[in-house]
């Protein structure tokens, strides 16, 4: 288009089943990523949904833009934003994952990413807390969480054998890795989880995804953090983005490990969002989408929240 593009190019290798191929891509040096808004509580004019700033700051650090996913939206619409970013994260909050508008667009978006990266275009889900335990019902079809002890504790994480050559960790520096094994770095703010029992019982989720680590509220061990085997989808049940960004709470942790945790986490979905090469129709698109049209709103005197954004 007479424009110079800002792109590198790398060679990315999938793996489809059993079918492996390796494809020359261009690297996105301009990574946009959608953040899925979620409803209100008690919806008031123009607070109807809402996004935690702290999973805007977590992408942003890594390098990347951000455009809010609005609910009630058509398929038409959500479509043609998904063609324009280059991933989506899906956050913690309240809601239903079963019967929610946050739920509806999940699902879209969650169908649009399988079909996408299985004809090759690499598209990035990622979901946290929340966004984890949706990912659950979406491949599984079933509500399979059980309620555990793990409202508002960090953790250090119990890494399984096959998280060594997951795609997630293995660049990790070595003392992070360590920090996360040994320090509770991993803080948890759920009253349901997967439970490993169940999680080895439902044949989709065995096949779906790989655990790389688990937790324990002293009963119960459940899955804390899954990938993908063969689509870059990733779930985290605890907050990675709270470390650096959210200061409300006592028991969320500050430390420079646990700092650290937050950037290489946001880091490597970033780098994740790069293989995508989805973009905007044109430049003034792109703009009115950015999350910078919105402004977040002070909410710690009253929220668990430091910031939130309102749509």
């Amino acid at each position: 288009h007479g424009k110079k593009m800002n792109t590198c190019v790398l060679l990315v290798c999938f793996a489809f089943s059993s079918l492996a191929s390796c494809t020359a891509l261009k690297r996105n040096e301009k990574p946009i990523i959608g953040v899925l808004a979620q409803e209100v509580r008690t919806p008031q004019p123009q607070k109807a949904s809402y996004i935690a700033a702290s999973y805007v700051k977590f992408l942003e650090a890594a390098g990347a833009r951000v455009v809010p996913v609005m609910i009630n939206q058509t398929l038409e619409e959500y479509k043609k934003l998904f063609n324009s970013i280059n991933g989506i994260l899906y956050p913690g909050g309240g809601v239903s994952i079963v019967s929610s508008g946050y739920a509806n667009v999940a699902r879209i978006f969650y169908k649009l990413a399988i079909e996408a990266t299985s004809r090759g275009d690499y598209f990035p889900v990622w979901g946290t807390c929340l966004g984890f335990e949706e990912l659950t019902y979406l491949t599984s079809g079933e509500m399979l969480l059980s309620r555990t002890n793990t409202s508002g504790v960090a953790l250090p994480l119990v890494f399984t054998n096959e998280s060594r050559e997951s795609r997630l960790f293995k660049e990790f520096p070595a003392d992070v890795l360590n920090a996360l094994a040994s320090e509770p770095i991993t803080e948890n703010s759920h009253n349901f989880s997967l439970t490993l029992k169940r999680y080895n019982r439902n044949k989709d989720l065995r096949k779906f995804y790989k655990v790389l680590t688990t937790n324990s509220d002293g009963k119960t061990e459940f899955v804390s953090t899954m990938e993908a085997y063969d689509f870059p989808i990733y779930g985290t049940q605890w907050h990675p983005e709270k470390n650096a960004y959210e200061w409300t709470r006592p028991y969320i942790p500050h430390s420079p490990s646990a700092v650290r945790t937050t950037f290489f986490m946001g880091e490597f979905f970033v780098n994740e969002a790069r293989k995508n090469l989805h973009k905007f129709d044109d430049e003034e698109a792109e703009k009115r989408s950015l999350i910078y049209n919105y402004n977040p709103v002070y909410t710690g005197i009253k929220s668990a929240f430091e910031q939130l954004y309102f749509f």
